[in-house]
Protein backbone atom coordinates (compact mmCIF):
# COMPACT_ATOMS: atom_id res chain seq x y z
CA UNK A 1 0.00 0.00 0.00
CA UNK A 2 1.38 3.38 -1.02
CA UNK A 3 2.12 5.80 1.82
CA UNK A 4 3.14 9.46 1.57
CA UNK A 5 6.67 9.97 2.85
CA UNK A 6 6.26 13.42 4.35
CA UNK A 7 8.65 14.98 1.84
CA UNK A 8 6.22 17.73 0.85
CA UNK A 9 7.03 20.91 2.72
CA UNK A 10 4.04 22.63 4.29
CA UNK A 11 3.24 26.03 2.83
CA UNK A 12 0.11 27.56 4.29
CA UNK A 13 0.21 30.34 1.71
CA UNK A 14 -0.97 27.76 -0.83
CA UNK A 15 -4.11 27.03 1.18
CA UNK A 16 -4.53 30.78 1.70
CA UNK A 17 -4.58 31.19 -2.07
CA UNK A 18 -7.35 28.61 -2.28
CA UNK A 19 -9.35 30.29 0.50
CA UNK A 20 -8.89 33.68 -1.17
CA UNK A 21 -10.20 32.24 -4.44
CA UNK A 22 -6.81 32.45 -6.10
CA UNK A 23 -4.89 29.82 -8.06
CA UNK A 24 -2.40 27.84 -5.94
CA UNK A 25 1.01 26.89 -7.30
CA UNK A 26 0.38 23.18 -6.76
CA UNK A 27 -2.42 20.84 -5.63
CA UNK A 28 -3.67 21.64 -2.13
CA UNK A 29 -5.29 19.14 0.24
CA UNK A 30 -8.21 19.69 2.57
CA UNK A 31 -9.69 17.42 5.26
CA UNK A 32 -11.82 18.12 8.33
CA UNK A 33 -10.54 15.09 10.24
CA UNK A 34 -9.15 11.60 9.77
CA UNK A 35 -9.64 8.57 12.06
CA UNK A 36 -7.50 7.06 14.80
CA UNK A 37 -6.25 4.17 12.67
CA UNK A 38 -5.21 6.52 9.88
CA UNK A 39 -3.56 8.99 12.25
CA UNK A 40 -1.48 6.12 13.64
CA UNK A 41 -0.63 4.81 10.17
CA UNK A 42 0.57 8.20 8.94
CA UNK A 43 2.48 9.00 12.12
CA UNK A 44 4.32 5.69 12.00
CA UNK A 45 7.19 5.64 14.50
CA UNK A 46 7.32 9.42 14.93
CA UNK A 47 7.29 10.08 18.69
CA UNK A 48 4.20 11.82 20.04
CA UNK A 49 4.17 13.52 23.45
CA UNK A 50 2.08 11.58 25.96
CA UNK A 51 0.85 14.74 27.66
CA UNK A 52 -2.96 14.32 27.29
CA UNK A 53 -3.31 18.01 26.42
CA UNK A 54 -0.82 17.70 23.55
CA UNK A 55 -1.32 14.17 22.26
CA UNK A 56 -4.26 14.61 19.87
CA UNK A 57 -3.20 17.92 18.35
CA UNK A 58 0.44 16.88 17.86
CA UNK A 59 -0.68 13.56 16.36
CA UNK A 60 -2.86 15.56 13.97
CA UNK A 61 0.05 17.85 13.08
CA UNK A 62 2.36 14.91 12.34
CA UNK A 63 -0.22 12.96 10.31
CA UNK A 64 -1.36 15.96 8.28
CA UNK A 65 2.22 16.97 7.52
CA UNK A 66 3.14 13.44 6.42
CA UNK A 67 0.15 13.32 4.07
CA UNK A 68 0.98 16.68 2.50
CA UNK A 69 -1.44 19.11 4.13
CA UNK A 70 -0.42 22.69 4.86
CA UNK A 71 -2.32 22.86 8.15
CA UNK A 72 -3.65 20.70 10.96
CA UNK A 73 -7.06 20.87 12.61
CA UNK A 74 -7.40 21.60 16.31
CA UNK A 75 -10.57 20.42 18.04
CA UNK A 76 -12.08 22.08 21.07
CA UNK A 77 -10.62 21.24 24.49
CA UNK A 78 -12.67 19.05 26.79
CA UNK A 79 -12.92 22.03 29.11
CA UNK A 80 -15.44 23.66 26.74
CA UNK A 81 -18.58 21.65 26.14
CA UNK A 82 -22.34 22.07 26.04
CA UNK A 83 -22.46 18.65 27.75
CA UNK A 84 -24.49 17.11 24.97
CA UNK A 85 -21.68 14.73 24.01
CA UNK A 86 -22.18 12.70 27.17
CA UNK A 87 -25.74 11.81 26.23
CA UNK A 88 -26.55 8.56 24.49
CA UNK A 89 -26.03 9.57 20.87
CA UNK A 90 -28.95 8.43 18.76
CA UNK A 91 -30.92 10.22 16.10
CA UNK A 92 -34.05 9.98 18.25
CA UNK A 93 -32.35 11.87 21.07
CA UNK A 94 -31.37 14.86 18.97
CA UNK A 95 -34.56 14.78 16.93
CA UNK A 96 -37.07 14.37 19.75
CA UNK A 97 -35.65 14.70 23.25
CA UNK A 98 -33.91 17.65 24.80
CA UNK A 99 -32.21 18.95 27.91
CA UNK A 100 -33.93 22.34 27.67
CA UNK A 101 -37.71 22.40 27.37
CA UNK A 102 -38.75 25.47 29.37
CA UNK A 103 -37.34 28.55 31.09
CA UNK A 104 -36.62 26.61 34.28
CA UNK A 105 -34.41 24.07 32.50
CA UNK A 106 -32.79 26.91 30.54
CA UNK A 107 -31.79 28.70 33.74
CA UNK A 108 -30.70 25.47 35.44
CA UNK A 109 -28.56 24.25 32.55
CA UNK A 110 -24.80 24.18 33.36
CA UNK A 111 -23.67 26.46 30.55
CA UNK A 112 -19.93 26.32 29.82
CA UNK A 113 -17.87 29.27 31.00
CA UNK A 114 -15.10 30.63 28.81
CA UNK A 115 -13.00 31.50 31.84
CA UNK A 116 -12.95 27.80 32.76
CA UNK A 117 -11.65 26.77 29.35
CA UNK A 118 -8.06 25.55 29.24
CA UNK A 119 -6.24 27.12 26.28
CA UNK A 120 -2.79 26.25 27.63
CA UNK A 121 -2.19 23.72 24.84
CA UNK A 122 -2.05 26.61 22.36
CA UNK A 123 0.94 27.95 24.28
CA UNK A 124 2.70 24.58 24.08
CA UNK A 125 2.30 23.47 20.47
CA UNK A 126 4.57 25.93 18.64
CA UNK A 127 7.66 23.65 18.85
CA UNK A 128 5.67 20.87 17.16
CA UNK A 129 4.39 22.92 14.20
CA UNK A 130 6.61 22.51 11.11
CA UNK A 131 7.78 25.59 9.27
CA UNK A 132 5.12 26.74 6.85
CA UNK A 133 2.24 25.00 8.63
CA UNK A 134 -0.63 26.65 10.50
CA UNK A 135 -3.35 25.44 12.87
CA UNK A 136 -7.03 25.65 11.93
CA UNK A 137 -9.33 25.28 14.95
CA UNK A 138 -12.85 23.96 14.59
CA UNK A 139 -15.78 24.95 16.72
CA UNK A 140 -17.41 23.04 19.59
CA UNK A 141 -20.18 22.09 17.21
CA UNK A 142 -22.21 24.83 15.57
CA UNK A 143 -24.91 27.20 16.72
CA UNK A 144 -27.80 25.29 15.14
CA UNK A 145 -26.30 21.88 15.92
CA UNK A 146 -25.97 22.63 19.62
CA UNK A 147 -29.42 24.19 19.89
CA UNK A 148 -30.96 21.08 18.33
CA UNK A 149 -28.96 18.83 20.65
CA UNK A 150 -30.04 20.90 23.66
CA UNK A 151 -33.72 21.22 22.77
CA UNK A 152 -34.39 18.28 20.45
CA UNK A 153 -35.45 18.99 16.88
CA UNK A 154 -39.13 18.15 17.28
CA UNK A 155 -39.38 20.15 20.50
CA UNK A 156 -37.54 23.05 18.86
CA UNK A 157 -40.12 23.13 16.07
CA UNK A 158 -42.96 23.28 18.59
CA UNK A 159 -41.21 25.88 20.71
CA UNK A 160 -40.65 28.21 17.75
CA UNK A 161 -44.45 28.55 17.77
CA UNK A 162 -45.22 28.15 21.47
CA UNK A 163 -42.32 30.09 23.01
CA UNK A 164 -40.16 31.84 20.41
CA UNK A 165 -38.51 33.97 23.11
CA UNK A 166 -37.11 30.84 24.75
CA UNK A 167 -35.83 29.60 21.40
CA UNK A 168 -34.14 32.95 20.82
CA UNK A 169 -32.63 32.83 24.30
CA UNK A 170 -31.10 29.40 23.63
CA UNK A 171 -29.74 30.46 20.23
CA UNK A 172 -28.33 33.63 21.78
CA UNK A 173 -26.66 31.83 24.67
CA UNK A 174 -25.12 29.20 22.39
CA UNK A 175 -24.14 31.74 19.74
CA UNK A 176 -22.60 34.10 22.27
CA UNK A 177 -20.47 31.38 23.83
CA UNK A 178 -19.27 30.13 20.44
CA UNK A 179 -18.32 33.69 19.48
CA UNK A 180 -16.28 34.01 22.68
CA UNK A 181 -14.61 30.70 21.86
CA UNK A 182 -13.59 31.86 18.39
CA UNK A 183 -12.44 35.25 19.68
CA UNK A 184 -9.94 33.57 21.99
CA UNK A 185 -8.59 31.22 19.31
CA UNK A 186 -8.12 34.02 16.80
CA UNK A 187 -5.57 35.68 19.11
CA UNK A 188 -2.95 32.97 18.55
CA UNK A 189 -0.31 33.54 15.82
CA UNK A 190 -0.27 29.83 14.96
CA UNK A 191 -3.90 30.03 13.77
CA UNK A 192 -4.22 30.51 10.01
CA UNK A 193 -7.98 30.17 9.53
CA UNK A 194 -11.04 28.97 11.45
CA UNK A 195 -13.68 26.32 10.71
CA UNK A 196 -17.25 27.18 11.60
CA UNK A 197 -18.80 23.71 11.67
CA UNK A 198 -22.58 23.75 11.77
CA UNK A 199 -24.76 21.20 9.95
CA UNK A 200 -27.93 22.79 8.62
CA UNK A 201 -29.90 20.08 6.89
CA UNK A 202 -30.64 16.68 5.46
CA UNK A 203 -29.77 15.67 1.92
CA UNK A 204 -33.19 16.86 0.74
CA UNK A 205 -33.72 20.15 2.58
CA UNK A 206 -32.56 22.37 5.45
CA UNK A 207 -33.78 21.71 8.99
CA UNK A 208 -35.13 25.24 9.45
CA UNK A 209 -37.06 27.50 7.10
CA UNK A 210 -35.34 30.53 5.52
CA UNK A 211 -37.28 32.87 7.83
CA UNK A 212 -36.31 30.85 10.91
CA UNK A 213 -32.66 30.82 9.86
CA UNK A 214 -32.73 34.58 9.37
CA UNK A 215 -34.39 35.16 12.73
CA UNK A 216 -32.34 32.83 14.92
CA UNK A 217 -29.24 31.57 13.11
CA UNK A 218 -27.78 33.94 10.54
CA UNK A 219 -27.15 36.83 12.96
CA UNK A 220 -24.73 34.61 14.87
CA UNK A 221 -22.93 33.45 11.74
CA UNK A 222 -22.51 37.08 10.72
CA UNK A 223 -20.90 37.69 14.10
CA UNK A 224 -18.70 34.59 13.74
CA UNK A 225 -17.35 35.68 10.35
CA UNK A 226 -16.93 39.24 11.65
CA UNK A 227 -14.77 37.95 14.52
CA UNK A 228 -12.66 35.78 12.21
CA UNK A 229 -12.26 38.54 9.62
CA UNK A 230 -11.47 41.03 12.37
CA UNK A 231 -8.43 38.91 13.18
CA UNK A 232 -7.37 39.02 9.53
CA UNK A 233 -8.26 35.37 8.94
CA UNK A 234 -10.42 33.61 6.34
CA UNK A 235 -13.57 31.83 7.55
CA UNK A 236 -14.46 28.29 6.47
CA UNK A 237 -17.99 26.90 6.71
CA UNK A 238 -18.36 23.15 7.15
CA UNK A 239 -22.06 22.42 6.79
CA UNK A 240 -23.83 19.24 5.73
CA UNK A 241 -27.21 19.19 4.08
CA UNK A 242 -28.91 20.47 0.96
CA UNK A 243 -28.25 24.21 0.98
CA UNK A 244 -28.91 24.79 -2.73
CA UNK A 245 -29.55 27.26 -4.14
CA UNK A 246 -30.92 29.88 -1.74
CA UNK A 247 -28.84 29.19 1.38
CA UNK A 248 -25.63 29.03 -0.64
CA UNK A 249 -26.36 32.53 -1.89
CA UNK A 250 -26.72 33.69 1.71
CA UNK A 251 -23.46 31.96 2.67
CA UNK A 252 -21.60 33.70 -0.16
CA UNK A 253 -23.24 37.10 -0.45
CA UNK A 254 -24.38 37.77 3.12
CA UNK A 255 -22.54 35.70 5.72
CA UNK A 256 -19.21 36.20 3.99
CA UNK A 257 -17.59 32.79 4.30
CA UNK A 258 -14.51 32.40 2.12
CA UNK A 259 -14.89 28.64 1.71
CA UNK A 260 -17.46 25.87 1.98
CA UNK A 261 -16.83 22.24 2.87
CA UNK A 262 -19.11 19.18 2.80
CA UNK A 263 -20.44 17.85 -0.48
CA UNK A 264 -22.42 14.73 -1.34
CA UNK A 265 -23.05 13.20 -4.74
CA UNK A 266 -26.72 12.63 -3.90
CA UNK A 267 -27.14 16.37 -3.23
CA UNK A 268 -24.81 18.01 -5.75
CA UNK A 269 -21.57 16.39 -6.91
CA UNK A 270 -18.53 18.52 -6.23
CA UNK A 271 -17.83 18.77 -9.95
CA UNK A 272 -21.18 20.53 -10.41
CA UNK A 273 -20.73 22.62 -7.28
CA UNK A 274 -17.35 23.85 -8.48
CA UNK A 275 -18.67 24.81 -11.90
CA UNK A 276 -21.57 26.65 -10.30
CA UNK A 277 -19.80 28.36 -7.40
CA UNK A 278 -16.07 28.20 -8.08
CA UNK A 279 -14.62 31.69 -8.18
CA UNK A 280 -17.33 32.96 -5.82
CA UNK A 281 -16.45 30.75 -2.86
CA UNK A 282 -13.62 28.28 -2.37
CA UNK A 283 -14.74 24.67 -2.77
CA UNK A 284 -13.00 22.34 -0.31
CA UNK A 285 -12.88 18.57 -0.69
CA UNK A 286 -15.94 16.99 -2.23
CA UNK A 287 -14.86 13.49 -3.30
CA UNK A 288 -17.96 11.74 -2.02
CA UNK A 289 -17.45 9.55 1.05
CA UNK A 290 -19.77 6.82 -0.22
CA UNK A 291 -17.95 6.88 -3.57
CA UNK A 292 -14.60 6.43 -1.83
CA UNK A 293 -15.96 3.48 0.15
CA UNK A 294 -17.79 1.65 -2.63
CA UNK A 295 -15.47 2.24 -5.58
CA UNK A 296 -12.05 0.79 -6.25
CA UNK A 297 -8.76 2.49 -5.46
CA UNK A 298 -8.24 3.05 -9.18
CA UNK A 299 -11.64 4.72 -9.55
CA UNK A 300 -11.00 6.96 -6.53
CA UNK A 301 -7.60 7.88 -7.98
CA UNK A 302 -9.05 8.63 -11.43
CA UNK A 303 -11.87 10.80 -10.07
CA UNK A 304 -9.39 12.72 -7.91
CA UNK A 305 -7.07 13.28 -10.88
CA UNK A 306 -10.04 14.38 -12.99
CA UNK A 307 -11.05 16.92 -10.33
CA UNK A 308 -7.51 18.29 -10.22
CA UNK A 309 -7.47 18.52 -14.01
CA UNK A 310 -10.84 20.31 -13.97
CA UNK A 311 -9.61 22.89 -11.47
CA UNK A 312 -6.01 23.25 -12.69
CA UNK A 313 -5.21 26.89 -13.37
CA UNK A 314 -8.56 27.90 -11.86
CA UNK A 315 -9.16 29.44 -8.44
CA UNK A 316 -10.34 28.10 -5.13
CA UNK A 317 -10.17 24.31 -4.94
CA UNK A 318 -8.51 21.89 -2.51
CA UNK A 319 -8.68 18.11 -2.87
CA UNK A 320 -10.28 16.02 -0.14
CA UNK A 321 -13.31 14.00 0.86
CA UNK A 322 -16.83 15.34 0.86
CA UNK A 323 -17.00 15.26 4.64
CA UNK A 324 -14.25 13.53 6.64
CA UNK A 325 -12.43 10.20 6.84
CA UNK A 326 -14.36 7.89 9.20
CA UNK A 327 -12.86 4.53 10.10
CA UNK A 328 -15.10 2.62 7.68
CA UNK A 329 -13.27 4.18 4.72
CA UNK A 330 -10.51 1.71 3.74
CA UNK A 331 -7.11 3.29 4.28
CA UNK A 332 -5.99 2.39 0.77
CA UNK A 333 -8.99 4.18 -0.76
CA UNK A 334 -8.26 7.40 1.14
CA UNK A 335 -4.59 7.09 0.20
CA UNK A 336 -5.53 6.66 -3.48
CA UNK A 337 -7.08 10.14 -3.33
CA UNK A 338 -3.99 11.55 -1.62
CA UNK A 339 -1.67 9.85 -4.13
CA UNK A 340 -3.53 11.63 -6.92
CA UNK A 341 -2.57 14.95 -5.37
CA UNK A 342 1.05 13.92 -4.94
CA UNK A 343 1.29 12.61 -8.50
CA UNK A 344 -0.49 15.57 -10.08
CA UNK A 345 1.88 17.99 -8.38
CA UNK A 346 5.04 16.44 -9.80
Amino acid sequence: MWLPDGSKEADFSQLEKVLNKEVPDRPVFWEFFLNDRLYDLLCGDTPIPQDPALFSVVRSIIAYQKAGYDYAVFFEPDSFSFQVKDRHKTSSVSMNGGLISDWESFEAFPWPRIENMDFSVMDKIDPYIPDGMKIIPSGPGGVEENVIELMGYENLCYMMVDDPELVKAVFDRVGGLICEYYSLFCEYPAVGSVISNDDWGFNTQPLLSPDQMEKYLYPWHRKITSIIHGAGLPAILHSCGNLYPDIMEVVIEDLGYEAKHSYEDNIKPVEEAYEEYGGRIAVLGGIDVDFIITHSEEEVYKRSIAMLERTSGRPGYALGTGNSVPDYIPDSHYLAMIKAGWDFGR
